[in-house]
């Protein structure tokens, strides 16, 4: 059976009517929130408290955080946590810092209703906020055992679908390992993100909505933002039987 698709605005954030809202407030599709669940009740028989951070993105929310970054009021940071010098590089190297960890409003894997972004709550110290940063999923850190434990669920064909795009660092997008992906939808979406879909949103968004900024040199890199920043590695999830 192949996976629903997806329409351009549902695909780029401008539309929302392929979600439903969990009990939580996050959004998911449906499919993806009964499997979500499924999950953490596994996790919960583990001992773990599988929560989301973050769950579905609309294109305005994605344009404030780049924008935000893009501006300098919002921190950007390298892969070691430091605070990047934005104002010191050139409009190009600006762009390529805040793709690392922040995906250009339309590109966002956000939209679709199928990715989020995990922590375990059980761990989590009274008054701490979640930073969603490598520290906390690196070996020994705080969440580093619900990874270890959704790592052994991945390999054994376990996770209830969900996988994780950034796995490794492939030069482009920084490794997220809170990451999870709904890969039987989420597959389909990212084949169907084109050039095409994202400049015809900008254009669009450009006459209801504040500036993207950059928008200059993001569209004269676009085939390669495209390769490298947009695109996954064909082998991040098993491929459908």
């Amino acid at each position: 059976m192949l996976a629903p698709t997806l329409d351009p605005a549902q695909l780029t954030g401008r539309e929302e009517t392929h979600l439903l809202t969990l009990p939580s407030g996050h959004r998911l599709q449906e499919e993806v929130a009964d499997a979500f669940l499924a999950l953490r009740e596994d996790a919960l028989a583990a001992g773990f408290d599988l929560a989301i951070a973050s769950s579905f993105r609309s294109y305005s929310r994605q344009l404030a955080i780049w924008n935000g970054k893009a501006s300098g009021q919002r921190s950007v940071h390298d892969d070691a946590g430091r605070e990047v010098p934005m104002a010191s590089l050139c409009r190009r190297d600006q762009l390529r810092a805040i793709l690392r960890y922040s995906a250009i409003p339309g590109t966002s894997r956000h939209h679709w209703g199928t990715d989020l972004d995990v922590y375990d709550a059980a761990v989590m110290p009274a008054g701490y906020r979640l930073q969603l940063s490598p520290q906390e999923v690196a070996p020994g850190g705080m969440f580093d055992l619900l990874h270890q434990w959704l790592d052994q669920r991945m390999a054994a064909g376990e996770s209830r679908g969900f996988y994780r795009p950034y796995n490794r660092d492939r030069g482009g997008v920084a490794p997220e390992r809170w990451h999870l992906s709904y890969a039987p939808l989420a597959a389909a979406c990212g084949q169907q993100l084109t050039a095409r879909i994202l400049l015809d949103c900008w254009d669009e968004c450009g006459k209801r909505e504040e500036p993207l900024l950059l928008a200059a040199e993001i569209r004269a890199e676009l085939a390669q933002i495209m390769a490298n920043y947009v695109a996954v590695a064909p082998d991040w999830c098993p491929a459908p039987q």
